[in-house]
């Protein structure tokens, strides 16, 4: 069914979201609430939608996050939804995390501690069980350590950049580095011809790929065997990145010396070689705050405006007003879908303004700017083209 546009939006949340985030929904246009049975879009957090009977009024849905495995996205595809998410919102606080994670490896903190924690008796005692007991945590220092990066995104380059000052050669792997990602990229940054090559030379090697059906199990046993002897293994991207039979092989074995991770999981559960934390990645005051400002201002301006910026399943496309009169579509990648489009419009007498289109993918998406208010009759002659998922009409608010 086309939308036809209406002055409040219905907000749906299944997490806690900042209200830094939530403050940006104007008042006498939004309503945000957790019990809305018919809501225009859905934020979440980490809220499991997998199962969820996602309701047909869902136009949007925000992940106040960097990854959408907990939102079913593919049958959001299927219904013209834009799933959005906020890539780089959080990436201080997981480069943070990772830096933690390298001094916890390389100074052996989490065994000294334990060890510490089990000692007994008066001052005098301890002092001598710690002296006596600290040779076996002794450990290596960053400097000259070669820190080798999979994926070259917002987090991966920030972590670059902070081995960098810490004295580290830093090499880098991604083949699907973005134009704009490789100009911000330090020139220190030594690029590997291979993942393979990046984990023969790597001290060190830190995940930061998302999780899709190519990188998923990306560390195996192959490439276990081309890391260096003692190597230390650091993934804060997602669990499902790793072949964890592999890992452990790897620990028991001796060419892995640490996992470091940030997802529980029972085949690690009390090894000492594994240092596991409980997903606190973006687990910050300010990361929290930057996803939920960055997606919810993504939701408002597609609501109002049709706009889509950070769409993990639709092409980025913004068009500047032309008008008051916009109409938004969602289709399938098929050829002619503009012409019948255009064809529509003309029929009703309509001069387009300005048009946008972009694809990605099997996803494509067309924003028009016409001169005149768009009867419903057009609205659903467009709805009705075969390939067609979603027309929405958004006039502007004066109207």
């Amino acid at each position: 069914m086309p939308e036809r546009a209406h002055k409040v939006f219905q907000i749906l949340t299944l997490n806690q979201i900042s209200q830094l985030g939530l403050k940006h929904f104007a008042p006498n246009r939004y309503m945000v609430g957790n019990d809305t049975a018919k809501p225009d879009a859905i934020l979440v957090r980490s809220h499991n939608m997998l199962q969820m009977d996602v309701p047909a009024s869902v136009k949007a849905i925000g992940r106040a996050g960097a990854g959408t495995n907990n939102v079913p996205v593919k049958d959001m595809n299927l219904r013209g939804v834009p799933v959005f998410n906020a890539p780089g919102a959080n990436a201080n606080a997981v480069k943070e995390l990772v830096l933690a994670g390298l001094l916890m490896a390389s100074r052996n903190l989490v065994p000294a501690m334990r060890f510490t924690e089990g000692l007994q008796g008066d001052n005098a005692t301890l002092h001598k069980l710690a002296e006596d007991g600290k040779k076996r945590f002794a450990g290596i220092e960053l400097p000259g350590r070669t820190l080798g990066i999979v994926g070259l995104g917002a987090v991966g380059r920030l972590v670059a950049d902070a081995a960098i000052q810490l004295g580290m050669k830093v090499m880098g792997y991604d083949p699907e580095i973005t134009v704009d990602a490789a100009w911000s990229l330090s020139a220190h940054v030594k690029r590997a011809e291979s993942i393979e090559d990046l984990l023969h030379h790597s001290d060190f090697i830190t995940l930061h790929v998302p999780l899709l059906d190519a990188t998923r199990r990306l560390i195996n046993h192959e490439l276990v065997q081309s890391m260096r002897k003692g190597a230390i293994l650091l993934n804060f991207s997602r669990d499902g990145i790793v072949d964890e039979n592999a890992v452990l092989a790897g620990i028991e074995s001796g060419r892995i010396r640490y996992y470091v991770c940030d997802f529980p999981s029972q085949i690690f559960q009390h090894h000492v070689a594994v240092i596991t934390l409980p997903h606190l990645g973006a687990s910050t005051l300010e990361a929290e705050e930057n996803c939920a400002v960055m997606v919810v201002n993504q939701i408002i301006d597609y609501l109002e405006n049709g706009n889509i910026i950070n769409a993990v399943n639709f092409p980025n496309i913004t068009m500047e007003r032309g008008s008051p009169y916009r109409l938004a579509v969602a289709n399938s990648n098929v050829p002619n879908m503009l012409g019948q489009i255009s064809t529509s419009m003309a029929k009703a007498g309509l001069n387009i303004h300005n048009m946008g289109n972009k694809s990605r993918g099997e996803m494509a998406y067309t924003l028009v700017d016409v001169d005149s208010p768009v009867p419903e009759k057009t609205i659903d002659e467009v709805a009705a083209i075969q390939g067609v998922l979603m027309v929405r009409y958004l006039p502007t608010l004066a109207e």
